[in-house]
């Protein structure tokens, strides 16, 4: 990954020798230079290149380097290292006091000034990785909507998330569609030695074996391909049963070769990138059906995840709940509504087929009544449901909604009957008749 992560400069200079030989210097020590001749240029250059230092002369036309020093802004621009063959000490004193990063008097020796603009580059590499761990940390639903829970198999999942997180392992994430696994992907990278690094997420079903190449490789004429930009970071590969047999022989080349070849070249061209895939499918039936290469699939699959259905989790329910109501209570600037027993039964009896991204709509829902002055949990859930499972005749309908009204009021209070007949309104006799009447088995439902 060191390749990757070589260090970038904007050379800024007037004088077109001096910008010729300071690219030169720097692309041989492993730079990656761009410069210009104006420093008015720096501001739109900075939309779309990022450097991790910038070199500038002092004395230019239109804007000198200390007018390009006082106009960038010190929490955002990388560090600026002055260079000038007219500096003195007054000069160089006060460059560092109004934030230049270093003072170099033209002409300077090659190594020193590769070694102050390294330590300049270093500082600020060191700086933006505390600042995004520092965002990380503070802001980290993403990470808290797969992983936040009590239950074993989460707290399980957590531990083989930070385990594997430092190595290397390609790692097949296996989990229905809701549970989350391109946040467990993105955890895994963002935990990793290289948080910083790209992190490149494809749907593999809308792969296109006609565009792969380009898309993926680039062409000698186009341009470098996504997955040399991607280099030195992951690759998520999401929906992996459903990629296409021709695209898959070329995913595999990649990942045997770690290298690929570019549209038109001829020679092949080396990635370093960590493979983290993704299926809501059993893949040894993928296999069995000719949809999933078998030597593609051992190759993605050293270590396996499995993310946990919601439904195979209800102890997390409340707190999921909890968690997702005050985030968008904070979002909708409302109170954190309440979770009464009411709530607490329709979460507890409602199958969650859409998992924890479900979950997390109901949870908006709600508090979006709430800011009518109304709603729960129950009737969030149901606008969730189709219309489709409504019967057809008004009996059939009344049955429906008093099967389902009673199983819920039963695990609600743990199979107590005389607790289930008060809380329903009815006599215990009644709930029995009904019971019997809609074929409800009580202990199946406890």
């Amino acid at each position: 990954m060191s390749a990757a992560h070589s260090f970038s400069i904007l050379i800024v200079d007037d004088d077109k020798s001096m910008r010729a030989s300071l690219v030169e210097l720097l692309e041989a020590a492993g730079w990656r230079a761009q410069s210009v001749s104006r420093a008015t240029k720096v501001a739109d250059i900075l939309t779309g290149f990022m450097p991790d230092v910038i070199l500038s002369d002092v004395r230019m036309p239109g804007m000198s380097g200390l007018e390009l020093l006082s106009s960038l802004d010190v929490n955002l621009a990388p560090p600026l290292v002055l260079i000038s063959a007219h500096g003195d000490i007054p000069m160089a004193v006060q460059a560092i006091q109004d934030g230049a990063y270093s003072f170099v008097e033209k002409p300077c020796e090659p190594r020193r000034l590769l070694t102050i603009l390294r330590h300049a580059a270093e500082q600020n590499r060191m700086k933006h990785s505390n600042s995004r761990l520092k965002e990380r940390l503070y802001n980290l639903s993403g990470l808290d909507r797969v992983l936040l829970g009590q239950s074993q198999s989460v707290v399980d999942l957590r531990r083989d998330i930070l385990d594997l997180a430092e190595t290397e392992a390609a790692v097949l994430v296996e989990g229905e569609t809701g549970t989350g696994k391109e946040l467990v992907a993105r955890a895994l990278h963002d935990l990793s030695a290289s948080p910083d690094a790209p992190f490149l997420a494809i749907n593999c079903a809308a792969l296109s074996p006609e565009t792969f190449e380009v898309d993926m490789f680039g062409s000698v004429d186009g341009g470098d391909g996504r997955l040399l930009a991607a280099s030195g970071g992951t690759l998520f590969l999401d929906e992996i049963c459903s990629c296409p047999p021709a695209v898959q022989a070329k995913l595999l080349r990649v990942i045997e070769d770690k290298t690929i070849l570019p549209v038109g070249g001829n020679q092949p061209v080396p990635i370093d990138i960590r493979i983290v895939s993704a299926t809501n499918e059993d893949v040894d039936q993928a296999v069995r059906d000719n949809r999933l290469r078998q030597d593609l699939l051992f190759r993605i699959n050293t270590v396996i995840l499995t993310i946990p259905a919601l439904r195979q989790r209800r102890q997390d329910l409340t707190l999921l709940a909890a968690h997702f109501l005050q985030e968008y209570a904070r979002i909708y600037e409302i109170a954190v509504p309440e979770i009464s027993q009411d709530d607490l039964a329709a979460l507890v009896a409602h199958d969650w087929p859409g998992n924890v991204r479900e979950l997390r709509n109901v949870c908006e829902r709600r508090v979006l009544a709430a800011r009518r002055g109304g709603g729960s949990m129950g009737a969030a859930i149901r606008s969730d449901q189709q219309l489709d499972d409504v019967p057809d005749t008004l009996r059939a309908a009344v049955a429906a909604f008093e099967r389902e009204l009673i199983a819920k009021a039963v695990r609600a209070h743990q199979g107590r009957m005389d607790a289930t007949a008060e809380a329903l309104g009815i006599g215990r006799r009644t709930l029995n008749e009904k019971i019997v009447k809609l074929s409800l088995d009580k202990d199946a439902l406890i």
